[in-house]
């Protein structure tokens, strides 16, 4: 039974990657509303307690998440397209720039230390590195904009997105309990349980998360606009929607917000010291005071499983598996600890089905 059980379950897992392959592309817009539905609905469920219809509340949240991504795309948009214009159009200068800065600062000193050919060496290196990087940017541009940037990515996402959302949020625990309905009774409280983890897992990480990265990039954006950094809100807002990803998105941003500091500012040191300044004081209180609060220590994806995630899920899926990269990882790591506790109960951990010898029995006092 178990061997069957076991069999049935891969089968479905298989079928369910082998659909997202065959249909990845045109599956972003479901995803996306499906998303939005999860991350509403407990907001649905507590205008619910205050009284309103589940269909109100429907229409009600999401009147206000549009009207809110409308709003922020209505002013975010032209400063940004203005931003990233001149980011690209000044990229040979500030690449021209550090080469001149490097020859004229550091090559000294390798050539004082005869480390010349070192330098002449990680010139190359480096060059190599940021023409593998361009390359790796430039597909993923096309892969976003053939997956999800195309008129039909775009109708989907406008038009059949928000309908699909709609229509979940106010089905949503009804299919919740039709899916519970579906569960072998036998194995219903341990499935549960396991859902209520993955629950936990995911909502503790993308609900907290999104929030630390919306927090981050407005920190960023506004510090480096402050001290004047040329593109500093293209540079925040990209530095906090990329903290998503752990390490990624921080070490990204500290990199080239340093690099067009350096550029712009040499060799005033105060203000390049400030940009610095500005990536402490945001990753300190990221790591001390806002990600303890909002995402918390019990989500159990670890950064470097998540980061796997990403990179393994997008390869197979696409775009889309971006999306479905953090609930899926964050299955996995519930599923794969309960097997592992499984298995470190069971006999196969305790090796307790070996040959036991057999036990000398002694007959009872009085016999024999």
């Amino acid at each position: 039974m178990q061997v069957r059980r076991g069999r049935f379950w891969i089968g479905v897992l298989v079928a369910a990657a082998l659909f997202l392959w065959l249909f990845g592309g045109a599956m972003f817009p479901f995803v996306v509303g499906m998303g939005l539905a999860y991350l509403l609905d407990p907001l649905a469920d507590r205008l619910q307690r205050l009284g309103m219809s589940r269909i109100l509340a429907a229409c009600v949240i999401l009147l206000l998440f549009v009207l809110l991504v409308v709003l922020a795309l209505w002013i975010l948009v032209p400063v940004l397209a203005q931003q990233v214009a001149g980011f690209l159009d000044n990229m040979p200068r500030y690449f021209a720039r550090l080469h001149d800065l490097g020859n004229a600062y550091v090559r000294p000193l390798f050539q004082r230390f005869g480390v010349e050919q070192a330098l002449n060496d990680a010139q190359t290196s480096v060059g190599q590195i940021f023409s593998q990087g361009a390359s790796w940017a430039g597909g993923l541009l096309k892969s976003v904009w053939s997956g999800s940037q195309s008129v039909l990515g775009v109708v989907g996402l406008v038009v059949i997105a928000p309908v699909v959302a709609f229509y979940m949020l106010i089905d949503w625990d009804r299919m919740v309990a039709a899916i519970d309905s579906w569960v072998p009774v036998g194995q219903r409280e341990t499935v549960r349980t396991l859902a209520r983890d993955i629950d936990r897992a995911i909502a503790g990480f993308v609900r907290g998360q999104s929030l630390v990265c919306l927090f981050l990039g407005v920190f960023y954006a506004v510090g480096l606009s402050i001290v004047g950094l040329n593109f500093g809100a293209l540079i925040g807002l990209g530095t906090g929607f990329l903290t998503f990803i752990p390490y990624v998105g921080s070490t990204l941003g500290l990199v080239v917000s340093m690099t067009v500091a350096i550029v712009q500012f040499w060799p005033e040191w105060t203000w390049i010291v400030a940009v610095l300044a500005i990536f402490v004081a945001g990753q300190f209180i990221e790591g001390n005071i806002i990600s303890p609060v909002l995402v918390g220590d019990a989500v159990g994806l670890h950064p470097v499983w998540l980061m796997f995630a990403l990179v393994a899920f997008g390869s197979l899926f696409g775009f889309v598996g971006v999306l479905i990269a953090v609930p899926a990882g964050a299955a996995i790591g519930v599923l794969a600890r309960f097997a592992l506790r499984k298995y470190l109960a069971s006999p196969y951990y305790h090796d307790e089905d070996r040959a036991q010898p057999p036990r000398m029995v002694s007959p009872p006092r009085g016999e024999g």
